[in-house]
């Protein structure tokens, strides 16, 4: 054999070995094998709390989580944790967003108020669900690069503001779902008046440093509203100026 076929075969075999330990990323930029195995991993938090409803598993598949973390995370994004996106904010838990994404019951009859943008992934895997999805960021520099990245991926009809989601969307209100993603110190009462009757709320409770509590609520046609304490988590705190 001669030397130049030599180090053709060995240039091939270099190149073989080169690919095989390539980043999964590379051979899948969409990565969707990473994000069809999170799904599947993703069971619940107790047998009364369980991850099953085949609408919010279709919506988990549909959107790309890592295109909504910082450049330098994605590799972290279809870990089953929560992930830093800046300016002491994170795109919570894939376990948690599926959660309260099923115990909100969205349909595509809903108009939906999201509280707390941060980097839109929640409200991507909200428009899976109804095209009435409205989202609120504090932050501006939040706010604004979550509107962009929306607009990128092809999520036109997600309105987004930067504003204080303590006080909710009254022009837009009222809404038949309510996700708020950061804990308040208690329900904002301007969220329980924009909450339509048959409504639900799915809110962290809590102070910032202590024991929080995911909860429930509900609005009968009477405008009663019900509270049920589900789990304790930790979520970063609702930033407001009325909490200031």
């Amino acid at each position: 054999m001669s030397r130049s076929v030599y180090a053709l075969i060995l240039m091939w075999l270099g190149a073989c070995v080169a690919l095989s330990q390539a980043p999964l990323a590379l051979a899948d930029p969409d990565r969707q094998a990473e994000r069809q195995a999170l799904v599947q991993s993703l069971r619940g938090v107790a047998p009364d709390l369980m991850i099953d409803d085949p609408n919010v598993r279709a919506a988990m598949l549909r959107v790309p989580r890592h295109r909504f973390v910082p450049d330098g995370l994605q590799d972290e994004a279809y870990l089953d944790k929560p992930v830093p996106i800046g300016h002491g904010q994170t795109i919570s838990q894939p376990t948690v967003v599926a959660l309260m994404t099923q115990l909100a019951d969205v349909d595509a009859t809903h108009k939906v108020l999201e509280v707390g943008t941060g980097s839109g992934y929640q409200a991507a895997i909200l428009a899976q669900l109804t095209d009435q999805v409205y989202t609120i960021e504090i932050i501006e520099p939040l706010a604004r690069d979550a509107q962009q990245r929306l607009a990128n991926l092809g999520y036109n009809r997600i309105r987004t503001r930067q504003g204080d989601g303590y006080y909710g969307w009254p022009e837009q209100a009222p809404f038949d779902r309510i996700l708020v993603t950061a804990a308040a110190a208690h329900i904002p009462p301007p969220l329980l008046q924009q909450l339509k009757p048959d409504g639900r709320m799915v809110i962290p409770v809590g102070p910032r440093w202590g024991a929080q509590t995911l909860m429930l609520v509900t609005k009968d046609q009477t405008g009663e509203t019900t509270t049920e304490s589900l789990l304790p988590v930790r979520f970063v705190p609702l930033t407001s100026n009325s909490l200031r």
